[in-house]
């Protein structure tokens, strides 16, 4: 009887865990890529060690996927999979598990279900924080030199993932301080340092862009309330869209019973204060968090499993929960609300690319402040080219490290815009994403690799005063640089604060003789109105808007 029993659970898990993975293929095939999905698949057409947004493992499950499959699938498949493999590794994580708990726990958390087959960075990141916490209980059991290597790689594999790893490393090390005695932990964080060495050298050698994204240009000029009620709801949202309050009520309130189980809860709390901290600088993504799905998971099932809780919350809250997740998987599939904007990225782009290409008219296709667009657009244009082109008032992304640019300059190229933007019309299309207007540029100059370093940072000064900045010119091309004869490109600035974006100015600079001279001196005049201002210096090439060429220069006007 005993071992019928035995047979039985075994078999409903791993029909659990089929279904699983296929609800999982069919998702990723049939659903179209959202916009950073696009990003990160034109990542994998430019494999490096790194990127301006995040580390490049997202790049190379890609890769490895899009290989297999030319379509949606191929793009998906490797999350898919490694999805599937983090429960299973969560499975094994659970000293004393009900099976029956362990479904209802994943039934409830609807995030984990319909964006497990996701090609974002979280899904791996996911996949080896568990993988770390396994290894992690091993070496805890025993410090072999296989443990401590494969410590090192899950920790390397964890950063190479998503830079937010390293705070399970650093919140692990604090719930068990005894590691700081331990020979071979010092030499697993060595071998990690090796491991990511790579991706190290390729952030000195960039200027360190991810650093700077995300400690410096994220942060906001002022604190909202919003950034921290947004992220308190989006916590409990993401680990459940009905029971994520009590499923993180039963982990915090878990009794803990080994040195393993208090690095999972010391991970939970300290990951989750850390970004509640963090919402004092500016806006927190709810998706930020989620390498605790393991954590979480492994601490409510025992939290239900050893205090004997009763189930009927959990049993309640399943099946609206999955039911919440059917209709977000027939909305990924079906747009059957044409009405509603719910995410429609995800919906009508072959269409909306088809549309656009007809008029292209097998020209490159170039877009204004959007890393999504030109994305979206390779993709389902079937190989067309496609650029992103910042101004000064949107930030830069890995569009800028490419050397896409250099291919299109004296092309004619087709800039696309929204309707109803104040720009040159060529002439309109309707989409069924909308009416686009664009303009047929011949030839194309842009000139985003420039950067124009201010030997300030921080200014204070007057009204209406005129202030010389020093700037030093790095020509990031490599080579000489063309230039437009009929509409010379010549350097400016402009000002913007938290609440208006003040007129760009155009100086008496051109380009072709600030590159020879390298180290150059504009002269700026300030606002006339007293306040907080970011001062950025650009490069008015062509119709473009003047696009994004320094880092911003703080301005107190008095």
């Amino acid at each position: 009887m005993d071992l019928v029993r035995y047979f039985t659970k075994h078999q409903y898990k791993r029909l659990f865990l089929l279904a699983w993975l296929i609800l999982g293929l069919a998702q990723a095939y049939f659903t179209e890529l959202m916009d950073d999905e696009s990003y990160y698949w034109v990542y994998s057409q430019h494999l490096d060690w790194g990127y301006f947004d995040h580390p490049p493992m997202v790049a190379l499950l890609i890769k490895i996927g899009y290989a297999l499959f030319h379509n949606e699938l191929g793009v998906r498949v490797c999350m898919v999979i490694l999805n599937l493999f983090t429960l299973i590794i969560t499975d094994k994580l659970i000293a004393r598990r009900d099976n029956r708990v362990f479904y209802l726990l994943l039934c409830t958390m609807g995030a984990m279900q319909v964006g497990g087959m996701l090609a974002v960075p979280d899904v791996p990141l996911i996949f080896f924080a568990a993988l770390y916490f396994l290894v992690y209980r091993s070496f805890l059991e025993q410090q072999s030199w296989k443990n401590t290597f494969l410590l090192a790689l899950s920790m390397a594999l964890m950063f190479y993932s998503k830079y937010h790893g390293i705070l399970l490393v650093g919140f692990t090390v604090i719930s068990n301080l005894n590691l700081l005695r331990v020979f071979k932990f010092y030499i697993a964080v060595a071998i990690t340092t090796i491991l990511f060495f790579p991706h190290l050298y390729w952030q000195y050698a960039h200027g360190f862009p991810s650093l700077q994204y995300h400690l410096v240009e994220r942060n906001a000029a002022s604190y909202d309330i919003s950034y921290t009620t947004d992220y308190v709801a989006g916590q409990l949202l993401l680990f459940g869209p009905l029971a994520g309050w009590l499923i993180l009520y039963y982990a915090f309130v878990c009794p803990i019973q080994s040195a393993f189980e208090r690095s999972l809860k010391v991970s939970l709390i300290g990951v989750l204060v850390f970004f509640l901290l963090s919402t004092y600088k500016g806006r927190v993504e709810a998706n930020w968090t989620v390498m605790l799905f393991t954590p979480v998971l492994v601490l409510a099932h025992q939290s239900i499993f050893r205090k004997r809780r009763a189930l009927t919350l959990l049993k309640w809250m399943a099946p609206i929960t999955l039911l919440i997740v059917i209709i977000a998987r027939v909305y990924l599939v079906w747009d059957f609300a044409p009405g509603v904007e719910i995410r429609p990225e995800i919906h009508n782009n072959r269409e909306w690319a088809t549309a656009l290409q007809q008029k292209a008219v097998n020209k490159p296709v170039v877009f204004l402040n959007s890393y999504q667009l030109p994305s979206k657009y390779m993709f389902y244009s079937n190989g067309g080219l496609s650029y992103s082109v910042n101004s000064r008032y949107s930030r830069r992304n890995q569009y800028n490290y490419w050397n896409t640019e250099k291919q299109l300059w004296g092309k004619p190229v087709m800039i696309a815009v929204e309707h109803g933007n104040n720009f040159p019309v060529t002439d309109s299309v309707r989409t069924p994403k909308g009416m686009w207007d664009y303009f047929i540029q011949d030839p194309y100059y842009s000139y985003s690799l420039i950067q124009l370093i201010p030997a300030l940072k921080n200014v204070k000064t007057k009204t209406g005063a005129h202030m010389n900045f020093i700037l030093q010119l790095k020509n990031g091309y490599g080579q000489q640089v063309p230039v437009d004869t009929a509409q010379q490109p010549v350097l400016g600035y402009g000002f913007t604060d938290k609440d208006e974006q003040l007129s760009p100015v155009k100086s008496d600079l051109v380009l072709s003789k600030a590159i020879d001279r390298r180290i150059i001196r504009m002269e700026v005049v300030m606002p006339d109105k007293p306040g907080t201002y970011q001062l950025k210096f650009c490069v008015f090439a062509g119709v473009l808007p003047p696009t994004h060429n320094s880092q911003a220069v703080k301005v107190v006007v008095e």
